[in-house]
C-alpha cells in the first residue's frame, strides 16, 4: 500500500502577505457607507472569515440581511484600491520552498477574489512553488466552515493523504479541525500564541522563518483517510 501524499493546504491573507489590516480598514469604510459603526479592532478580530460571514459576525444579522450583498461590493471597490500597498510576508517564498523540500504538495486555500489571489501569485513568484490554490469561486461557505480545505486537498490529491492546515487566524484553525486537519499557525495576523493553541493550533511560530525551521517535526502530521465518494 502506498504512502498518503503529504499536502500542506496554505492560507494567503496574513499568513504569506501582509493584508489584514487593509482588509479591516475596507470593512470599517464599506460599514460607515450603510451608517454602520463597527470598531476597527472587532473586525480585525473577523479577518479570516470569508465575507460571507463576516457582516453577520461582526454586525449582526439584521446588516446582513438589510445590507449584506451592498457591503462586500462596497468593501471590494474600497479593498481593490489598497492591493498595491500589500507586501509578501518576510519568509512566505522560503517556507514555500521549506514545504516543497519536505514532500509537501502546496495548495493555496485562499476565499480570496480571483483576481486578489492571481495578484498575489504575481506578488510573491509563486506559481511554480505550488500545485494549485482556490479562490471564493471554488465554495459556497467560506472559513470557519471547511470547505476551502476539503477543496485544497481534492485540488492537491483526492482521496488519501496526509495533510497540514497553515494559517494565521483561529478560524484557520477551526475550519481544518473541523475535519481532523492539524493546523500550524503563526501570529502574522495579529492573533496570540494562545488564542491560537485554544482553537486548536499544534504548533503557533511567531514568523513564517520560524514555521519552516519546524516542518521536519511536522511531517508526521496525522493523516486524513478519505475514500472516494465519500
Amino acid at each position: 500500500m502506498t504512502d498518503p501524499v503529504k499536502v500542506a493546504a496554505v492560507d494567503v491573507d496574513g499568513t504569506l502577505v501582509d493584508s489584514n489590516y487593509q482588509h479591516a480598514v475596507a470593512w470599517f469604510r464599506a460599514f460607515r457607507e450603510f451608517d454602520v459603526t463597527v470598531p476597527v479592532w472587532r473586525v480585525h478580530r473577523a479577518i479570516g472569515m470569508g465575507g460571507d460571514r463576516l457582516v453577520a459576525a461582526v454586525a449582526g444579522d439584521e446588516v446582513e440581511r438589510r445590507h449584506g450583498d451592498a457591503l462586500r461590493a462596497a468593501w471590494a471597490e474600497l479593498f481593490d484600491p489598497m492591493l498595491g500597498e500589500i507586501t509578501g510576508l518576510d519568509g512566505a517564498r522560503e517556507l514555500l520552498r521549506a514545504l516543497r523540500d519536505n514532500d509537501f504538495s502546496v495548495v493555496l486555500a485562499s476565499s480570496g477574489k480571483p483576481e486578489h489571489v492571481h495578484h498575489y501569485l504575481d506578488l510573491l513568484a509563486a506559481r511554480s512553488l505550488v500545485d494549485g490554490w482556490t479562490t471564493a469561486d471554488d465554495v459556497d461557505a467560506t472559513k470557519p466552515a471547511p470547505d476551502l480545505i476539503e477543496v485544497a486537498l481534492d485540488k492537491a490529491a483526492g482521496d488519501d493523504v496526509r495533510a497540514l492546515a497553515i494559517g494565521d487566524s483561529v478560524w484557520d484553525c477551526h475550519a481544518a479541525g473541523r475535519i481532523g486537519v492539524p493546523t500550524a499557525a503563526v501570529r502574522t495576523g495579529g492573533f496570540g500564541a494562545d488564542e491560537l493553541t485554544e482553537a486548536g493550533a499544534v504548533t503557533v511560530c511567531d514568523d513564517l522563518a520560524a514555521l519552516a525551521a519546524c516542518l521536519p517535526d511536522l511531517r508526521t502530521a496525522a493523516p486524513r483517510r478519505r475514500q472516494s465518494g465519500d
